[in-house]
């Protein structure tokens, strides 16, 4: 079934009512639409199976928001640049949407989105998306050499651990997003511009 624009995925998943949710993920998916505006699409689609919900969103949320010396926007910039090298429709428009509302400048996101080597970015950033894009495309070739280059432009081995593990979470999202043709929220589109 190829997914139609009110569809989340192109898969017959049995997404819950809200009132179907455990009282934890019914208070977390209420946070959603206050901050948001809106429950994302992933989320509705774990929804079908509330202890990989759970998994994700912990994960997630200590990767995204958990103590690091990486930024929020550093963080979701990593997001994009593996997504775009992913070709992830659903990442790129959420994630794009969030660089675009960190940093404040639209121009920005739809720079990462399309190509971060084109954007106006400090050595600091331009590693550590190098990085995330080598590892993203081959894995197997990252050096001594790759790590020293994110310690040169001032990161930790902390840092460089946190910046492999974002890359890991995107790569397997991406892949999970892709396989099930996920869709991203609409207001996604227009947020931030």
């Amino acid at each position: 079934m190829k997914s139609q624009p009110n569809h989340i995925t192109a898969l017959d998943l049995p997404v819950p009512e809200h009132d179907q949710l455990s009282p934890e993920f019914q208070k977390y998916f209420s946070v959603c639409e206050e901050k948001l505006g809106m429950v994302p699409n992933v989320l509705k689609a774990y929804s079908q199976n509330q202890a990989q919900l759970d998994v994700f969103s912990r994960i997630y949320n200590e990767l995204m928001f958990g103590e690091s010396g990486l930024s929020v926007l550093e963080k979701e910039m990593i997001a994009v640049a593996v997504s775009s090298t992913n070709a992830c429709y659903y990442c790129q428009v959420a994630h794009g949407s969030a660089v675009r509302q960190y940093s404040e400048e639209p121009k920005l996101g739809e720079l990462m989105v399309m190509n971060y080597r084109v954007a106006e970015l400090s050595d600091r950033h331009r590693a550590m998306l190098d990085f995330a894009v080598k590892l993203t495309e081959t894995p197997h070739k990252i050096l001594e050499e790759d790590r020293q280059a994110l310690r040169d432009a001032g990161f930790s081995d902390q840092d460089i651990w946190d910046i492999a593990n974002i890359t890991g979470f995107y790569n397997m999202t991406n892949r999970v997003a892709s396989a099930s043709d996920m869709q991203p929220n609409p207001e996604y589109h227009s947020l931030y511009r």
